[in-house]
């Protein structure tokens, strides 16, 4: 922190078996593939949820950070991509583009920590509805269960934060060894293996099928997004545990799929509800759909931290409005008390989208998955041209790809590009104001404000992370 410039202010608690349940778990890819997968399997279907998972595991490790290049400092900030591209930009431009990926970067983690919520609040209403067939649940009922569950993480990331690496472990056992699959391989119906790897779906009206598996991988997407040497390490292993864990899962789950057009129309609207109801009798189906939900829970809870973090250094590097009230830290506590509380009412505005529109959480989850592909691409970007006019700037790195470096940063880039272009379609056509994406909008209008503010206000206060950092001399 020393070297960056930076004073620490916050706790550092986690240690290698605790940072690796916290990633593995707010990554959650089998709770999410259970829950998450609605679009794909309309646009897509069985097959269309395998092959693009596959794939997309692929891309998001060519995309993953650690391939820009690892050294000793990088990577010990919350700032994160907003940091990476105020490095490594040409120096004419480092400031205005980490200014606008700080934006990015924040939208993304907002959008993202929003999504968990909404699968919470409606996971437990879903139960309602398997126990008492007669609730006929509504969508501002669903919005209210979401609000109430940013409450509980609300107070769980201030006043309880010392607990939770403790917690993220407990959930870590939990996260292994609740895998349900287990119990659906024993008693549910299932599939051919022909009709599970070859049966594709274009249930969104598409006019071709190649253009529906596109616009249906945000659901494979969204299952596989998510300081010092341990953070990495725990990366890594995370993302290996989660990934065998998530391709197992996906597959029996597809095999277990018998009816694609009754799973989406399950009263719940959760597919993964109709197949535990083929299994188990309505009692059985809450008490596997606990499971997921406190998973989920305890994701939501970290990726609210993460968010709050990133969101508190942005504001530390006076990107946001109000920067010394979100930059505020609790010395007490020793978090970010006032970016948590901010966090938690950027949750509950967006939770309001779902008051007036069924696809609410495709909106949020686009928006998360946008955002978060353009702050890959911009540092990727300028570690390429770094790499390509200038590798002998490039920081000293504790190991490096060497001349694969630019074969698997420019595969990650254009990988990047792909996944922002279909993030921004509807679930199907004909469009209506109710089944549009509102994540181009929203994404749009961010960026507007973002950079209007500033030219008008922050060019001559933002001067982005890298200035500090000891030892750069603005070349």
């Amino acid at each position: 922190m020393g070297r960056m410039g930076k004073i620490q202010k916050l706790r550092r608690n986690y240690r290698p078996p605790s940072a690796l349940a916290f990633t593995a778990i707010l990554q959650g890819t089998w709770e999410v593939l259970m829950t998450a997968t609605t679009q794909g399997l309309t646009d897509g279907g069985l097959a269309g949820l395998i092959w693009p998972y596959i794939w997309t595991s692929l891309g998001s490790a060519l995309s993953w950070p650690p391939w820009l290049r690892w050294h000793r400092w990088l990577h010990s900030t919350s700032g994160g991509q907003y940091h990476w591209v105020s490095e490594f930009a040409p120096p004419q431009y480092q400031k205005v583009m980490s200014y606008f990926i700080g934006w990015m970067s924040t939208l993304s983690w907002q959008a993202g920590t929003a999504s968990e919520p909404f699968l919470v609040g409606t996971l437990i209403q879903a139960c309602a509805i398997v126990m008492y067939p007669d609730y006929a649940p509504t969508n501002w009922q669903g919005t209210l269960m979401v609000i109430a569950v940013t409450i509980v993480v609300w107070f769980l990331n201030i006043w309880g934060s010392r607990a939770m690496p403790l917690i993220q472990n407990i959930m870590l056992v939990i996260h292994v060894f609740g895998f349900l699959i287990i119990v659906l391989w024993a008693l549910a119906p299932r599939n051919t293996a022909k009709v599970t790897f070859t049966q594709f779906t274009n249930d969104g009206g598409w006019n071709s099928m190649g253009l529906s598996l596109m616009i249906g991988q945000i659901s494979a997407i969204y299952g596989c997004i998510y300081a010092g040497i341990t953070v990495p390490r725990a990366m890594a292993w995370s993302c290996i545990l989660n990934g065998a864990l998530g391709l197992v899962f996906l597959i029996s789950y597809m095999f277990m799929m018998t009816d694609v057009d009754a799973a989406l129309n399950d009263p719940t609207y959760y597919p993964h509800i109709w197949v535990s109801r083929q299994a188990v009798s309505p009692g059985g189906v809450v008490a596997l759909n606990v499971i997921p939900t406190i998973l989920i829970f305890a994701g939501t809870v970290s990726f609210n931290l993460s968010t709050s973090r990133q969101t508190w250094a942005f504001a530390r590097d006076r990107g946001l409005p109000f920067s010394n009230w979100i930059g505020h830290v609790d010395r007490k506590l020793e978090v970010p008390s006032n970016a948590v509380t901010i966090t938690c009412l950027t949750t509950t505005a967006l939770s309001l989208i779902n008051i007036g529109s069924d696809v609410a959480f495709n909106a949020i989850i686009s928006l998360n998955i946008v955002s978060l592909m353009i702050t890959c691409t911009f540092p990727i970007g300028c570690v390429l041209w770094r790499r390509w006019r200038h590798p002998e700037l490039l920081p000293r790195s504790r190991w490096s790809l060497g001349r694969w470096g630019i074969p698997v940063n420019l595969c990650g880039f254009l990988y990047s590009i792909h996944t922002f272009f279909w993030c921004f379609w509807p679930n199907a056509t004909p469009v209506d104001k109710t089944s549009f994406n509102w994540a181009v909008v929203m994404f749009v209008g961010v960026a507007i404000i973002s950079m209007a503010y500033y030219f008008v206000r922050r060019r001559h206060v933002y001067r982005g992370p890298v200035v500090l950092v000891e030892g750069w001399k603005g070349q």
